[in-house]
């Protein structure tokens, strides 16, 4: 909100800015005309938004979009599109001059990212406003954005606003540090001393909030399988003609991956994108075929299941995905939304005890009953995510399988969730797939963690094991780019890199 104020985006109404100052070079940025204010965003003020796929237009070629930005400040089109060819080499994205054509849905998301600062740095701003650039990115992908935030910073001098959730990106990046607390300043200072000397409450729960920190989980002792995955391969026939059966080549996104999932255990399955773990999900939920290999659910070949055990396993099954407001119903209730598959499974709970049923499922989860006559919209993203979980839990499965299910959360929130998750799994003795990018959060959650890179699993064993003594190079660098929540260690690099220079 502080950013959108600062960029003239509130929306006036309903949004209304009663008092204060934004100054920017003497002047209040509340107070510009529309034809001052178009003078200095983009040229003065530029923002990178956190959803890149949201905020480039889907239906001109990426080149032309930032181009587009020096257009409209002056600068002619043969200059426009050579600056922009330089600024797509910059920021690290391969063939510039060949993709300056192409459509954002031809991109990956660290690559749309990087775009978008092209887009951003395209006019050499005094600021710079970053509102969570890394959120969703993998950790090596999160690693190399910030790495070009800083390389350009240094080469601009421009300051940078970063709006994050993540305190280890904080600790990596920040010179001067700003809690906020519903809608206030808490408190303020140098990023160190902040770390160090935390003097408001709120700052303080959220430190100890951070993943990473918590004592290795070690496996039960329990040798009652579930799921048995064995030598899966999953290949996609690539073509440059979308209506040929004739592929020109072939994409192995399942590379002889083979585990376990045993009762009352967390696996962890982590990679960057396009490692499988997506895929993987698919196929575990028998919403994608593979082209070989086998998973097996309690001793059976699932892709052998008639209809009727087909049924029984998708009970036995559950998904919470990442993001609950795209996987909740807004037009539905929560009651309505908890009880949807007791619809379907009609021997679950009988239609007399649905009240009673939602109630408890709500209280298991942290909510009031109260809240079944709700709405998603009425909730916070923790709170619809919990809702997501009381629905997953409807159905008393064995197994939830969570893709992603905390990564968009804050740092406080994502603690609350964890713990919600590890309190269900002692009463009801329930398995997880965790799949996440987020590595100390993975580290405090998981028992067993599962590796994958290019489709392949390199490495997997106890989470111990994994963090403390990582075997394979690809693990390292994963373990080594994710960002730790001591801003001492890189003030250490920082001083050493200016002795040197």
């Amino acid at each position: 909100m502080s950013a959108s104020a600062v960029m003239g985006l509130i929306d006036c109404p309903p949004g209304r800015i009663t008092s204060g100052q934004a100054i920017f070079q003497g002047a209040d940025l509340l107070k510009l005309s529309p034809t001052d204010r178009r003078q200095i965003n983009g040229r003065k003020i530029a923002m990178i938004f956190q959803d890149p796929l949201a905020h480039l237009n889907p239906v001109y070629p990426v080149g032309w979009q930032i181009a587009e930005a020096m257009r409209i400040h002056g600068t002619d089109a043969r200059k426009a599109r050579q600056r922009t060819i330089e600024l797509l080499d910059r920021v690290g994205l391969p063939n510039p001059a060949q993709r300056f054509d192409d459509f954002p849905h031809q991109f990956s998301g660290g690559q749309r990212q990087r775009i978008m600062i092209a887009m951003a740095v395209a006019l050499k701003p005094d600021v710079l406003i970053a509102d969570e650039p890394t959120t969703a990115l993998d950790v090596t992908v999160q690693a190399q954005i910030l790495d070009l935030l800083k390389e350009l910073q240094q080469e601009t001098g421009m300051g940078l606003l970063l709006i994050t959730h993540d305190l280890g990106v904080v600790a990596q990046i920040a010179d001067r540090l700003v809690v906020m607390k519903d809608g206030q300043v808490v408190e303020s200072g140098d990023v160190l001393d902040v770390f160090q000397s935390p003097k408001h409450d709120y700052t303080r729960m959220l430190l100890e909030a951070v993943p990473g920190k918590a004592a290795f989980r070690e496996p039960k002792k329990n040798d009652e399988v579930l799921i048995e995955v064995r030598n899966l391969v999953k290949e996609y026939r690539l073509s440059s003609n979308p209506f040929s059966s004739n592929g020109s080549g072939v994409l192995r996104a399942l590379d002889d991956v083979s585990f376990d999932l045993k009762r009352s255990e967390t696996l962890g399955i982590v990679g960057e994108s396009g490692s499988g773990k997506t895929t993987v999900a698919r196929a575990l939920l028998r919403l994608t075929q593979p082209t070989s290999g086998s998973i097996a659910y309690r001793g059976k070949d699932i892709f052998g299941f008639n209809r009727s055990e087909m049924f029984d396993f998708r009970r036995k099954l559950q998904v919470v995905f990442q993001d609950p407001t795209a996987s909740l119903n807004p037009r539905m209730s929560v009651f309505d939304i908890i009880s949807e598959p007791w619809i379907i499974h009609k021997d679950v709970v009988p239609r007399r005890d649905w009240a009673d049923a939602v109630a408890d499922l709500l209280e298991q989860v942290g909510l009031h009953p109260d809240h079944a006559t709700r709405y998603p919209h009425q909730f916070s993203g923790g709170q619809r995510q919990r809702i997501a979980i009381a629905r997953a839990l409807a159905l008393k499965p064995e197994i939830i399988l969570c893709d992603e299910a905390v990564s968009a959360l804050d740092v406080s929130v994502q603690a609350q969730v964890i713990a919600l998750l590890k309190d269900l799994q002692e009463r009801h003795g329930l398995a997880y797939i965790f799949i996440a990018h987020d590595l100390p959060l993975v580290r405090d959650f998981a028992d067993r963690v599962l590796v994958m890179s290019k489709g392949k699993v390199v490495e997997q064993g106890t989470t111990r094991s994994i963090f403390d003594a990582p075997a394979h190079p690809y693990t390292m660098d994963l373990i080594k780019a994710s960002p730790e929540p001591d801003p001492s260690l890189y003030r250490n690099t920082i001083v050493l890199e200016s002795a040197e220079l």
